[in-house]
């Protein structure tokens, strides 16, 4: 198990401080999920801005309830919770995704609407959840990144690892590199929305040119995404835009990018 000691968890302070002067970062050995529990102070009352790192989930949550699973050093999980009142909150969890990506490594792609990918492989999820409480939106986002290589059993899609692009990385190292600028992302999110970072998210985008598999039952290709994040999808009945989060895409194991 990583010390405490190892976690950066004053140096992230020091750099968000200036903007958010409520900002706390805290470490856990364990946990059931850092989402349900940042979800659980908010619903409480709870509005400063948190960043939550486990070393250790017992219930990690994905998208559409998929289950995370979370060892020690082996994938870096945590929690931001922010008081967030953007106009439009269509494409949050692609900026987040943006946001990490270019922390990590140039050669990190996204899938739409909220994973990070290597050579089609998954390499990282997010989920992003909001509480309403007395006219006020606490949004709490959840990340979980592969450090090292792990087994495939039970997953749709194999996993990639952070290992594989930077061997020396740590899941300490990696908090250090993306949690500040994912802080940066989120405020910036609110007050510009999605649209300035379109053109980055599609230089990224590993559906677009390809045809993919919607699970709502849709089949086209993908033409990447729109100003305010949708799924822009080429199909027999023309142009459709994928907005929900509730669905699920991936590309056709049949078809090579075209």
């Amino acid at each position: 198990m990583i010390s405490p000691l190892a976690w950066p968890a004053e140096a992230i302070w020091a750099q968000i401080f200036p903007l958010l002067p409520d900002f706390t970062v805290e470490v856990l050995p364990t946990i059931d999920s850092t989402n349900s529990e940042l979800m659980r102070r908010a619903r409480a009352g709870q509005q400063e801005a948190t960043l939550l790192v486990a070393e250790q989930q017992t219930a990690g949550r994905g998208r559409m309830g998929r289950v995370w699973q979370s060892q020690p050093g082996d994938s870096l999980t945590f929690s931001i919770s922010l008081p967030l009142a953007p106009q439009d909150w269509s494409g949050l969890s692609l900026a987040v995704g943006l946001s990490l990506a270019e922390s990590l490594h140039p050669d990190v792609g996204l899938k739409w609407p909220n994973d990070l990918w290597f050579q089609d492989r998954k390499l990282g999820g997010i989920l992003v959840e909001a509480a309403s409480m007395g006219g006020r939106s606490q949004v709490v986002v959840g990340v979980g990144l592969n450090i090292r290589t792990r087994s495939a059993d039970g997953l749709n899609t194999a996993p990639a690892a952070l290992s594989e692009l930077l061997p020396d990385m740590t899941a300490y190292t990696c908090l250090a590199r993306v949690a500040a600028p994912l802080i940066k992302t989120l405020l910036a999110f609110e007050a510009e929305g999605f649209t300035p970072l379109q053109a980055r998210f599609e230089s990224r985008d590993v559906l677009k040119g390809r045809r993919v598999d919607v699970s709502d039952g849709q089949v086209g290709l993908a033409l990447g995404v729109g100003r305010h994040g949708a799924l822009r999808l080429q199909t027999a009945a023309g142009i459709q835009d994928i907005v929900s989060a509730e669905v699920s895409v991936r590309p056709l194991k049949s078809e090579s990018t075209l």
